[in-house]
């Protein structure tokens, strides 16, 4: 974890802390700003390190961020500010100085560079204020919430953007944030995160944007295509109904991302943007990838996504979906270094890690969520992953399988595993020994080197733990198809598929599962 040092003050800072009414106050040497380090795009072009190895100051309003950015010896001086309670129009004034360039209604990050605003333990919230960063580069924006920013009605912000980035902004990393509005553009609202006018390298990692009609966009017209290379990682997208995101050219990759609840689309590459979108878990949602709204054509790779109850358009002169079975129609290098998490477990991992008040949890791309040392900033928290409920009905009783366990002499991996237990317990033909996840919930597979029919799984649990298994999904991992749903473990029928890998996943348990034997056949 990094842990920037406060160095020492410089004097106009140290009369800002003793000011009470400014609300800033100086924390102790040591204290750290934010852990672990910039993820995706915002580690090129120089890399993302925000206020790393600057003082750090804490603020309780609005004005005393202003203050604490204004106070600095030069606009490029590293800072580090803790931000806790609720920082809103009423707390938040314009102030003045060489080193800034502020605003009274919204946060305003421009023509500065190396700056980490972090949220304290829970998280801070930017109530009804949007965070706007123009002409500024190397910015971190870490465990807070920002909610209900509007364009129209009262009070404005932001231009209506919760987190709005424009004209010539470098190496951004925004994390652990919760972005939210409370309907469209028709109540008031604009996008969640949006970047326009030569925006580049940016990443938005484990953070959760939600009930809004517009996620975000990369380009605010089809022309503005001077934006790109962001990473979208291990978010949640949930009630939204479009731009999520809107991609006008540039490059985008989206990875681990659970998207539940898009209304009209999802991701919308257009206008020659290219976007490789790879493990991301669809659900409950409409044209999820694709272009549409122009006839302006954009492109994506695909691969390892699961598509859960998604519905798709006819194509049209202005609607070209992705779906139903989608297909990459170019290809993406990636300069940088990551792991990806099965799609399966995308929704355990991101429910557990996403947004702020999470404790700045990431996964370490075996599926297993992972809380960073805890600084002052980023306490552990208490388990926030409630147990879903089953995605279909329980299945009547089944022919007993026939012929040959294909499962025996096969591969085997999974989400997790419980101490003392392996993934290839499940195959081996012996009910003593058993495979547990982690948790309480968790995936399980069965793979062979070539393709191979399956039509039926029995799954059998170890003794003692019968009745466990809640609800579950059937997956086949290399097209993101949802082959059953249902409850509780034994056989389970569906239409014969071809495939190198089957996926059992629970995600409802009564307790911690104990598959004992992942049986495969053909019929």
């Amino acid at each position: 974890m990094r842990r920037p040092v406060a160095l020492r003050l410089h004097a106009a800072l140290g009369t800002l802390a003793l000011a009470a009414a400014t609300g800033v106050v100086l924390t102790l040497p040591g204290e750290a700003a934010a852990a672990g380090g910039a993820t995706g795009y915002a580690t090129q072009n120089g890399g993302t390190t925000g206020g790393a190895g600057g003082q750090t100051v804490r603020a309780t309003t609005g004005t005393a961020i202003h203050q604490a950015l204004c106070g600095r010896a030069s606009s490029s001086t590293p800072i580090t500010i803790q931000v806790e309670g609720t920082i809103n129009h009423g707390n938040t004034t314009q102030v003045s100085g060489g080193s800034c360039s502020t605003a009274a209604d919204k946060i305003e990050l421009k023509q500065i560079s190396n700056v980490t605003i972090v949220g304290v333990g829970g998280g801070a919230v930017f109530d009804q204020l949007g965070i706007h960063i123009r002409d500024s580069s190397n910015i971190i924006i870490q465990n807070v919430t920002v909610r209900n920013v509007k364009k129209s009605g009262s009070p404005t912000s932001n231009g209506g953007d919760a987190i709005g980035m424009e004209s010539n902004v470098r190496n951004v990393w925004v994390d652990h944030t919760t972005l939210e509005a409370s309907g469209g553009e028709s109540e008031g609202y604009d996008g969640l995160f949006d970047m326009k006018d030569n925006t580049q390298y940016v990443t938005l990692s484990y953070s959760v944007l939600r009930n809004s009609g517009r996620g975000g966009l990369i380009g605010s017209s089809e022309s503005d295509v001077s934006n790109g290379y962001v990473t979208f990682h291990h978010n949640k997208y949930e009630n939204i109904d479009s731009r999520a995101p809107l991609l006008r050219g540039g490059v985008a990759h989206v990875y681990n991302n659970h998207y539940v609840s898009l209304n009209e689309s999802g991701i919308n590459s257009r206008a020659g943007a290219k976007a490789k979108v790879d493990n991301n878990y669809f659900e409950d949602s409409k044209d999820v990838l694709g272009t549409f709204y122009t006839d302006a054509a954009g492109y994506w790779q695909v691969s390892g996504n699961i598509f859960d109850n998604v519905t798709w358009s006819e194509p049209g002169e202005d609607t070209n979906p992705a779906g139903p079975d989608p297909k990459s129609n170019t290809t993406v290098s990636i300069p940088y270094s990551y792991d990806l998490d099965d799609a399966s477990c995308v929704p355990d991992v991101v429910n557990s890690t996403a947004g702020a008040g999470k404790g700045l949890r990431v996964s370490d791309g075996n599926c297993s969520p992972q809380t960073p040392t805890p600084g002052p900033t980023n306490p552990t928290p208490t388990p926030t992953n409630p147990t879903p409920t089953p995605t279909g009905p329980t299945p009547g009783p089944t022919d007993p399988p026939t012929g040959t366990n294909l499962s025996l002499g096969a591969g085997a991996d999974g989400s997790s595993k419980a101490d003392g237990t392996s993934y290839g317990n499940v195959r081996d033909g012996n009910m003593g020994t058993h495979w547990s996840p982690a948790g309480s919930t968790g995936s399980i597979s069965v793979k062979w080197g070539s393709a191979t029919t399956v039509g039926k799984i029995n799954i059998r649990e170890a003794a003692g733990s019968e009745g466990t298994i809640g609800a579950y999904r059937v997956l086949n991992p290399a097209t993101g198809a949802v082959l059953a749903t249902g409850s509780g473990a034994g056989v389970i029928s569906f239409a014969p598929v071809s495939l190198e890998k089957v996926t059992f996943q629970i995600t409802g348990a009564s307790g911690t599962p104990k598959v004992a034997e992942f049986e495969t056949y053909a019929r």
